[in-house]
């Protein structure tokens, strides 16, 4: 979709709508829904509030566009049947994935879904509940992805425990833990599986 906005000087100019949800999307994502404002928003687009309203709707309306920019774009994949010969290994590619998604340099740090949302103003409960549907998507597909390997009775609690700790790691590479750092994370819930695994034969 292109907009066409006045310039200063009375000529119209085009509005890239696609490009200008990019950046709405990175300024979610660095700052969350409630640290951005519509100023803040217009003036990064180069536009005026009537053409942001006119191309999205509203701010809430906005931000669920840039959730679901940020999910195409995602590079944190499920692992499949025949990429992995045990849940351990599963495990792994999917935090690992997780790892590289949350410190990549061509990113924000920290995960935009995981973590966003969680505390919010009472007036902004619909957008929060999007979120958490988004991430109750995720955890139902990690479900469905580790089931192979954990069975289809152990899997949910699993993805719930995996989904925490992938929370975990989102907050602390925003608070600046390094790729490594977290690598260490992710080698103790494995340990933590293997324990569990000897354990129960």
């Amino acid at each position: 979709m292109e907009l066409r906005e006045k310039s200063r000087g009375g000529r119209p100019r085009s509005f890239d709508r696609d490009g200008a949800l990019d950046i709405a999307m990175r300024l979610f994502w660095r700052h969350g829904y409630e640290g951005v404002s519509i100023g803040e928003l217009t003036r990064a687009l180069g536009i005026a509030p009537p053409s942001l309203y006119a191309a999205f709707g509203s701010k809430a309306k906005l931000y669920a566009e840039a959730l679901g920019r940020y999910e195409a774009l995602s590079t944190v994949g499920l692992p499949e049947a025949g990429e992995a010969e045990t849940l351990e290994d599963a495990v792994r590619q999917l935090l690992e994935a997780s790892v590289a998604a949350v410190t990549h340099p061509a990113g924000e740090l920290g995960c935009m879904i995981s973590t966003g949302m969680i505390f919010a103003n009472p007036e902004h409960e619909d957008v929060a509940r999007i979120v958490a549907e988004r991430r109750d998507r995720y955890r139902e597909a990690i479900v469905r992805a580790l089931a192979p390997w954990a069975g289809e009775a152990e899997a949910p609690a699993l993805a719930r425990y995996l989904i925490a700790v992938m929370q975990g790691l989102s907050v602390q590479a925003r608070d600046g833990a390094s790729a490594g750092e977290l690598g260490a994370i992710v080698e103790q819930v494995l340990a933590g599986l293997r324990a569990r695994r000897l354990a129960g034969s």
